[in-house]
């Protein structure tokens, strides 16, 4: 599992970096005999934007871009996040490229917002997103 945070090891763009990261850990476990291939999984803020509340809660607000800054004296890379209408949010997603050589995803969401609006978020990318990206 590969959260949205990590060391910043060469200034490229996070998700970039933690496919690489995904490819050097295949490289190594491949070179032992553990007798099973390893899931790999990273996670990710997506919103699909279908309603009002979605806009006024994710929509044009804040920065869509990675940060970069230190944490305890160590520069970090702290995964931007994804919040768009579903069209154009399919089209970034497809750009990730840890998305794409990871096995699974998992969505991390406001949990300050509660269950009901959380449901609508998981609900909104299930039915706008996931299929044309083949997500299941």
């Amino acid at each position: 599992m590969s959260s949205t945070l990590k060391d910043d090891e060469s200034g490229e763009p996070f998700h970039v970096q933690q496919r690489k990261q995904i490819e050097v850990f295949r490289e190594e476990w491949a070179k032992h005999d553990h007798g099973f291939e390893p899931r790999v999984s990273v996670s990710r803020s997506i919103f699909a934007i279908t309603s009002d509340l979605d806009k006024e809660y994710f929509f044009g607000g804040g920065d869509r871009k990675d940060q970069f800054g230190y944490i305890d004296s160590t520069r970090s890379v702290f995964g931007r996040t994804y919040a768009d209408e579903p069209d154009p949010l399919i089209e970034q997603l497809k750009e990730d490229e840890a998305i794409q050589a990871a096995d699974t995803l998992l969505l991390t969401v406001p949990s300050q917002l509660g269950v009901d609006y959380n449901a609508h978020v998981l609900e909104s990318i299930i039915t706008h997103v996931a299929p044309a990206l083949g997500w299941r």
